[in-house]
């Protein structure tokens, strides 16, 4: 098993937390694991192997992408290992590695301290490769993206039950949204969701659903009644328990008719939201995507950014970027803002446009992309407008 020249990486952790070791064995375990890349001179392929808990490891055979698969019990050293899991892993990565012959390893920035731990008291060298793990998880593989359509179409209908279920709602005689005779809240309509995706599969966080004032600010969840003639931010992110990837949607609904500061804010996010999609494509960097929904926003009448201690709120702004990368995480590379790197093919972004005003509220529209050749593709089927009231 010894060569001496071979150059030795790590990646470790719990694959169902872990985005960067699941991505790399695709096989979400909730015990640690760890993924040893033996890269000989003498061999131009690679070595991958797996080391995890020995219940796991005839299904890890059956689902996980790795060429050999041990169990620390494989890998004992001298002094024996740890009762500790995690630690009894992290032992057994290192006398595996030492057995290779190499003598130093790199790891990749997720993978936890005590695996740095247990590699350097075993007399290893240990570097930090912080690219490691984090570009190659950008360009997504065919088996990816159609995981992110899935995530995407069932997070689309998600929004469809919620901003239909409130564009339908009846309203009290004080504007209050009405649902089976009561007070139609935040609160039900997330709940509602939350049961509609977890019949499908999915963990979902707690959905955005911020109506009027509450809107303004664009990461509140909102709570409380929702009314009639106020714009109803509604956010989902969800994330598929079986692959561990996430789908992220928002649609803006008016239950009635809009107010016209609503209908002009929203007539800019669209606008914007077309743009930046327009400049998607390979070689274009995320900051002149962000850019290209900056001049729609400004050409509206509209800021970018947070005012500065000498501004006023005095014109409704666009206080985020215009969306960031998807897959094992909601957020994730690449980033569509200043300083945003090139794209390339294969990621997967958001584009999700806002525009925010205290007092009466915010509007955002969100879709998802996959960068393609000759510019991208939008994974998203859902109408963009304010009125979700189904036609007869």
């Amino acid at each position: 098993m010894a060569d001496s020249a071979a150059q030795v990486s790590l990646c470790a952790g719990i694959p169902a937390i872990s985005a960067s070791l699941h991505h790399r064995i695709r096989f979400p375990v909730g015990d640690p694991a760890a993924l040893i890349t033996v890269q000989s001179a003498a061999n131009a392929a690679p070595r991958r192997i797996l080391i995890l808990r020995d219940i796991e490891m005839d299904r890890a055979r059956k689902h996980a992408r790795a060429d050999e698969f041990h169990c620390p019990a494989d890998f004992t050293p001298a002094s024996g290992l740890s009762g500790d899991r995690e630690t009894a892993t992290a032992q057994s990565v290192a006398e595996c590695i030492i057995r290779t012959g190499a003598t130093s390893v790199s790891i990749d920035r997720s993978t936890p301290a005590i695996y740095w731990h247990q590699l350097t008291a075993a007399g290893l060298r240990v570097t930090c490769n912080p690219d490691d793990g984090v570009f190659i998880r950008r360009s997504k593989d065919a088996q990816e993206i159609a995981w992110l359509r899935q995530c995407q179409q069932d997070t689309e209908a998600a929004i469809r039950l919620a901003c239909e279920t409130i564009a339908a709602a009846p309203v009290r005689d004080d504007g209050v949204l009405l649902g089976t005779g009561k007070p139609l809240t935040s609160q039900r309509i997330r709940e509602a969701v939350d049961v509609f995706l977890l019949r499908r599969g999915y963990l979902n966080p707690e959905s955005i659903v911020a109506c009027g004032a509450m809107g303004s600010d664009c990461h509140e969840h909102g709570s409380g009644e929702l009314r009639t003639c106020e714009p109803i931010i509604v956010d989902i992110f969800p994330r598929s328990r079986k692959t561990l990837y996430n789908g992220d949607c928002t649609r803006t609904v008016v239950n009635g008719a809009a107010p016209r500061d609503i209908v002009q804010m929203h007539a800019a996010v669209v606008a914007a939201k077309r743009a930046a999609i327009a400049a998607i494509r390979p070689g274009v960097t995320g900051e002149e995507v962000h850019a290209a929904t900056s001049r729609v926003i400004r050409d509206a009448g509209f800021a970018m950014g947070m005012p500065s201690s000498e501004e006023t709120w005095a014109q409704a702004r666009m206080t985020h970027g215009t969306g960031h990368g998807v897959g094992l995480e909601v957020h994730e590379p690449p980033l569509l803002a200043k300083k945003g790197p090139p794209l390339i093919i294969g990621d997967v972004v958001t584009v999700e446009p806002g525009l925010y005003q205290p007092g009466l509220g915010g509007v955002r529209v969100e879709d998802m992309l996959v960068v393609t050749a000759d510019g991208c593709e939008n994974l998203g089927t859902l109408p963009e407008g304010l009125d979700w009231r189904v036609k007869a």
